[in-house]
């Protein structure tokens, strides 16, 4: 029997990088600009209405109502990107794919980062928790709950250059899992900021895309850290997996076979 906040099973996809000790968050001063970020108006009055109105069964619970920052280990070789925070899961916690009931995304997320020894615990369900990721930071495209999860363009564009920042405290970034096709879309699209990459790879559960080898695959053009390889999967959201069009069998491939594979090679 293991002990409880313990991986299913311990990874087997090679070495990290070695050095000090883990980095568990970003900066302090990239956290706190992410937080006190008000570019997006019609966001930020949503997320406000939803903390202050709040839905029955947290009537209790103090909102977090912010922009939400990343979460995991700052010096792993893994970004999980996700769309946006949920109305009373993120934007109530804090603390992405977190908060939006048992059997949520969160839970069906951490459960499968937990079978493949990405996550110590199968479950996400408050920041004081003891979830910890290892290998494995998550982020959103998206840092403030949109109205019915649908960001508009212009939202998207101009909340990239949170993760923009982010991606220079990633030293050790080799992998980027997108979740879902606004999220996959949204990192070509901070690819093209700094190179165009054509034609772009269309989104899939499973789709692996691999940078171009050699000189092109460093740092350059703006990069600060050797351009990742990108995997796509679906959202875990109920939509998807209450229809089973996401099943655990399903992020099973993506993170026990597909990630450790390209953590290997890379």
């Amino acid at each position: 029997m293991r002990r409880p906040g313990t991986p299913a099973r311990l990874p087997r996809w090679g070495p990290r990088p070695a050095g000090k000790a883990r980095r568990l968050r970003i900066s302090a001063q990239l956290h706190a600009s992410i937080v006190a970020c008000e570019r997006c108006p019609r966001l930020r009055t949503y997320c406000q209405g939803v903390a202050r109105d709040k839905k029955r069964a947290y009537r209790d619970d103090t909102y977090w109502g912010r922009p939400v920052p990343g979460f995991g280990d700052a010096d792993g070789r893994v970004l999980l990107l996700g769309l946006a925070p949920a109305a009373h899961g993120a934007n109530r916690t804090g603390r992405v794919f977190t908060g939006d009931g048992v059997g949520g995304s969160g839970d069906f997320l951490m459960s499968a980062l937990n079978r493949a020894g990405f996550a110590n615990l199968p479950t996400s369900h408050h920041p004081e928790d003891g979830l910890r990721l290892h290998d494995v930071y998550i982020a959103a495209a998206v840092r403030c709950a949109p109205p019915d999860n649908k960001p508009a363009r212009a939202e998207i564009t101009t909340c990239l250059d949170h993760l923009d920042a982010e991606l220079t405290q990633l030293p050790n970034l080799r992998v980027v899992v997108a979740l879902g096709r606004i999220a996959w879309d949204a990192w070509f699209q901070l690819m093209a900021r700094r190179e165009r990459v054509m034609p772009r790879p269309i989104f899939g559960h499973a789709v692996v895309w691999h940078p171009p080898s050699g000189p092109e695959a460093s740092p350059g053009k703006g990069w600060p850290i050797a351009k990742p390889t990108i995997v796509g999967a679906f959202h875990p959201s109920r939509q998807n997996t209450n229809t089973r069009k996401l099943t655990p069998a399903m992020y099973d491939q993506v993170f026990g076979r597909t990630l450790p594979e390209l953590l290997r090679a890379r």
